[in-house]
């Protein structure tokens, strides 16, 4: 029992210790409290030295407190940017591939307008175009080449008729159907087409060597009047193709020959044009030429 008094005793002890230490803390809190009043009433001046003794000790531990709200706020506002900048960046990306997509588009839409152009304007200013006809396949690898249009004897197509596109000439016609046409193409060996130099005027003619280039010679004997460069041009001798219709350029001058690539590539055409066949002696006569070319022989 002794020993429980005396625990007891000891925490009453702390109590009381605890209360007396609150009640000083209290009474010294009121009597510099009512001290304070009473200096800021009878001396302000010394009150305003006191209260700026305080803000000197207290503002560095307010600033240390701002500046840690502030750091804080501010590691928010990063890791939301953060955030942000990842979302908005996936959102640029589909933004930018949407409008590369919109300009290839834009870009292959121009390019058909172009080739559209180019054929309404070759269109307009020839005045023996029988039709316009899509050309639908060609041949790539083959000793022999031809291509396919989709245009025949309902259209008016007959065979011997040259085609053109706005490049240049692509052969002639040599089977036709209803309504689809077969074209032996310029770079095919069967095709020999008289045609002349741009520069000089010196006739020539080309064979097609049958993979996709043609061959040209002077008809002129030990004569070569070719240089790279060259641009050769139908000369309507002979008839079928009409004159200064585009042909080939010359790549390379070798012997008494050279060789040329077709400025028309039949691979790379949407439409081609079939026209009536030239007929020289009908235009040096002043006669009208002849209504088809069903007689024309095919190779």
């Amino acid at each position: 029992m002794a020993s429980s008094g005396s625990k007891r005793a000891g925490f009453s002890r702390r109590a009381r210790f605890g209360l007396f230490a609150g009640y000083v803390v209290a009474i010294t809190g009121i009597l510099v409290g009512l001290g304070l009043v009473i200096i800021a009433i009878a001396d302000p001046q010394g009150f305003s030295a006191i209260r700026g003794a305080v803000s000197d000790v207290t503002a560095p531990v307010s600033s240390a407190g701002r500046g840690a709200v502030q750091g804080g706020g501010q590691i928010d506002d990063n890791v939301g940017n953060w955030w942000q900048a990842g979302r908005q960046n996936r959102q640029l990306r589909a933004e930018l591939a949407e409008a590369r997509r919109r300009l290839i588009q834009a870009q292959a839409t121009e390019l058909e307008n172009q080739r559209l152009r180019e054929l309404v304007g070759l269109i307009e200013r020839e005045s023996n175009v029988v039709t316009t006809a899509r050309l639908v396949n060609s041949s790539a690898t083959s000793a022999r080449r031809f291509a396919t249009i989709f245009a025949g004897a309902n259209q008016g197509v007959r065979v011997g008729m040259p085609v053109r596109a706005a490049d240049g000439l692509v052969g002639r016609v040599v089977d036709t159907g209803r309504s689809a046409a077969r074209v032996l193409l310029l770079t095919d060996t069967a095709n020999v087409v008289p045609v002349k130099l741009t520069r000089n005027g010196q006739p020539a003619f080309t064979t097609g060597r049958g993979d996709g280039r043609v061959d040209v010679r002077s008809l002129e004997a030990g004569n070569n009047p070719f240089e790279r460069g060259d641009v050769l041009i139908t000369s309507g001798t002979g008839g079928i193709y009409p004159p200064n219709i585009p042909v080939a350029v010359v790549v390379r001058v070798f012997g008494d020959t050279a060789l040329a690539a077709p400025l028309a590539n039949p691979a790379t055409l949407d439409f081609a044009i079939v026209q009536r066949p030239y007929e020289p002696a009908a235009e040096q006569t002043g006669l009208p030429p002849a209504e088809d070319a069903g007689d024309a022989e095919a190779p």
